[in-house]
């Protein structure tokens, strides 16, 4: 029963783990780098994810070059 316990823990702590790495993904950003940092250091990871900026270009904003 004890080693039951462990496994549900260790699938709750690898769910609860995609959270940052999803939100770090779309904004452009690794998603297997923010995975495993979320997996050691989940809330620094979440605030982080939280915290960087888009990566990925706005559309509309890109500069276009008329010949």
């Amino acid at each position: 029963m004890f080693v039951l316990w462990w496994i549900l823990c260790a699938v709750i702590w690898i769910a609860i783990a995609f959270w940052p790495a999803r939100v770090a993904a779309r904004k452009g950003h690794s998603f297997i780098g923010y995975f495993i940092f979320s997996l050691f250091f989940f809330p620094a990871a979440l605030i982080v994810a939280y915290l960087v900026p888009y990566r990925t270009q706005v559309p509309g904003t890109e500069n276009i070059a008329v010949s």
